[in-house]
């Protein structure tokens, strides 16, 4: 049954994460992307910090935790590991994701996204030191086939335009926040889940936003957009960090990246939807070959030994 949970919250976060992707491209046209991942990251970490001292934290934490077994105490090293992937899913991975969404569509960023599974994989094999089969290298083509093609737009823009460089920067986001995922591991049996997640954003939006003040970047964003970017906030991104959490530790990272990778999906509908994006025949046809890759790398894995 917790492995249920697991599976439900994977697929929860995908598909908060896939709005997230959508509805950033509007705030987009009025913050620079550094102002407005600071702002989303500080409104997560006040908005979960207020969770963690309200009454309702224990009720929450069963809920959370079910029959899970956990860690009460905190250790150093622990919170060593917090500060890494602070710096690597909540600044680094956003700053170039939303640096790179500025500049291509929110449908081609979606199904980009795909790719943080194929890193996590590798991740696994160069420093967790999983075994690669036959099936995991025919999954890894066909990601990589389709990354190229979305990227480059069916092949046609192959020099450095504006386009293939926000896409690269989409997939360098992609490959912080596989080493996100990966070191989260680490931390998904702390009882204090709550506590981690607000400490995490909070290192995030704190170091973004010095950084965009020190730019001199605006913060001033119309009325008529506070609610997004609250929704955005409290949220999709408050509450997707807690279920990432929830979703490593009872089905394990390789499992959960695979199921991350479906935010495209929802992203690429919602950017369909919202935005008014067009989606076409090829970016259908590349997205699907990617969702096969996947499929084939998460059939393998569930053959494998369970994490």
């Amino acid at each position: 049954m917790n492995r249920f949970w697991g599976y439900l919250s994977a697929i929860m976060v995908a598909l908060l994460f896939g709005i997230w992707f959508s509805l950033d491209k509007i705030l987009l046209g009025y913050l620079h992307p550094l102002a407005l991942a600071s702002l989303i990251y500080l409104l997560a970490s006040v908005f979960l910090f207020l969770i963690r001292v309200s009454p309702m934290h224990r009720c929450l934490l069963e809920i959370v935790h079910r029959k899970s077994k956990v860690e009460i105490h905190i250790s150093p090293r622990n919170y060593l590991t917090l500060f890494l992937t602070a710096i690597f899913g909540t600044v680094i991975a956003p700053a170039l994701y939303l640096t790179g969404l500025n500049q291509i569509t929110a449908v081609n960023a979606a199904l980009l996204t795909n790719l943080e599974i194929l890193f996590i994989i590798l991740l696994g094999i160069f420093f967790l030191k999983e075994r690669v089969k036959a099936k995991d290298l025919i999954g890894f083509t066909f990601l990589l086939i389709g990354a190229i093609f979305l990227s480059t737009n069916n092949l046609q823009d192959l020099t450095f335009d504006q386009n293939l460089v926000g896409s690269l920067l989409v997939v360098l986001a992609c490959f912080f926040w596989s080493m996100d995922t990966t070191l989260t591991k680490f931390l998904s049996n702390q009882r204090d889940i709550f506590l981690l997640t607000s400490l995490k954003t909070g290192i995030g939006g704190l170091i973004l936003f010095f950084i965009s003040i020190s730019l001199g970047l605006s913060f001033t964003i119309p009325l008529n957009m506070l609610p997004v970017l609250l929704f955005i906030g409290l949220g999709c991104m408050s509450f997707s960090i807690v279920l990432t959490y929830v979703a490593i530790r009872e089905i394990g990272s390789t499992r959960t990246g695979s199921i991350f990778s479906t935010s495209s999906l929802f992203g690429a509908l919602v950017a369909f939807i919202v935005l008014g994006e067009p989606l076409e025949a090829t970016q259908l046809i590349f997205g699907v070959l990617m969702f096969l890759g996947i499929l084939i790398l998460y059939k393998n894995g569930n053959k494998g030994n369970q994490q």
